[in-house]
């Protein structure tokens, strides 16, 4: 059965050739959605596309994680096919790393006993109602209105955004009739964790979760999780932060996701992790490699953004296409990159709005 979660990785692939012992060098990184079938490992351009970019088996292939062939990139891991092709994903964190490399290693090693894999059987082992439909209720509480609110909450001096408590979880099964106790409300969620729709956040949820009988899924305020497929990350802090980078941090999200940006003394080219805020309005970029503070921010209030067809000092064959440029209220160029032309679309429609908006 194909894995529920679906995640966003960066891409990046090694062929190697028969008569090329070197390998040929396929010399860039793509974000891409990746789902985890029994026999193979399936990626899409974008999570809306009905069919795959490609598929990657795993019969006879071999995982190595962490993956050091990349001196500058973090939370890498390699996949190498039976035919010696190697096959390089990073992640955004490292709990998203530790949770595939886990199920990937299962799935080889299953194909390799001649066995099927399958996520771990949660029925089976904590005896949930076959009525029980665990989608319908990860959707549910993922409804924006209705749902588990997604909060930014601090913890051992980290910052861990869009997640929420073990605690939450279990009243909010109980306030919407999902279960009639505690004890059946905690049943649920560890079916949700076992399955892969709830992720350990922090230290405290990961050990439960790591447990070697199955996971544990805990009814506390202190454990924390988020969704498999939400924006989490975790970033550290100082107590004695300055007051104004504080406020760029206040504003609700209106959007984010990953954008390829040039440098502005280097001029190349890279993909970052943005989150645009309103009110103040600010978008905020991150090294999508590891759990730091921003790399940089861009106050958006009295900004224009347009979508553009070329950039200066850039070649053709550097970039290309989906491009658009925000230009600050001082004058400051910065030129980005989506994936496709509708998002594009979506930044600079989200991006004008906050710009007009906030302040």
């Amino acid at each position: 059965s194909i894995s529920e979660w679906i995640c966003r990785f960066f891409w990046h692939a090694v062929v190697t050739c028969l008569n090329n012992p070197q390998g040929t060098v396929l010399n860039s990184w793509s974000a891409v959605w990746a789902v985890l079938s029994d026999d193979g490992l399936e990626f899409y351009k974008k999570k809306t596309d009905r069919s795959p970019k490609g598929m990657i088996p795993l019969k006879g292939a071999a995982l190595v994680s962490p993956c050091q062939d990349f001196s500058k990139r973090m939370l890498v891991f390699k996949i190498t096919t039976e035919k010696k092709q190697d096959h390089f994903f990073q992640a955004s964190h490292v709990e998203e790393r530790e949770a595939w490399v886990k199920d990937i290693k299962r799935a080889i090693d299953c194909l390799r006993g001649g066995k099927k894999f399958a996520r771990r059987s949660t029925r089976r082992s904590i005896r949930l109602p076959e009525k029980v439909n665990l989608n319908e209720l990860y959707v549910l509480m993922k409804d924006q209105d209705d749902g588990v609110k997604e909060l930014k909450l601090e913890q051992e001096n980290r910052v861990f955004n869009h997640c929420f408590t073990g605690a939450t979880v279990v009243e909010w099964l109980i306030s919407k009739a999902k279960a009639r106790n505690r004890p059946e409300a905690l049943l649920l969620a560890t079916g949700l964790l076992n399955e892969g729709f709830l992720q350990p956040a922090g230290d405290m949820s990961k050990e439960g979760a790591e447990s070697p009988e199955q996971s544990v899924f805990l009814d506390d305020t202190k454990a924390l999780y988020y969704f498999a497929d939400s924006g989490f990350f975790c970033e550290g802090y100082s107590s004695d932060e300055d007051v104004l980078l504080k406020e760029e941090f206040r504003g609700n999200i209106v959007k984010q996701g990953y954008l390829v940006k040039q440098g502005h003394r280097r001029k190349n080219w890279k993909v970052r992790k943005f989150i645009l805020r309103d009110d103040p309005a600010y978008i905020h970029y991150y090294d999508p490699t590891k759990e730091d503070d921003p790399l940089g921010s861009v106050h958006l209030r009295g900004a224009v953004v347009t979508a553009v067809e070329f950039v200066p000092e850039a070649k053709k064959h550097d970039i290309d296409g989906n491009l658009f440029e925000i230009i600050t209220s001082d004058e400051t160029h910065y030129f980005l990159q989506a994936a496709t032309a509708e998002e594009r679309k979506e930044w600079i429609k989200a991006i004008q709005a906050v710009s007009k908006s906030g302040k």
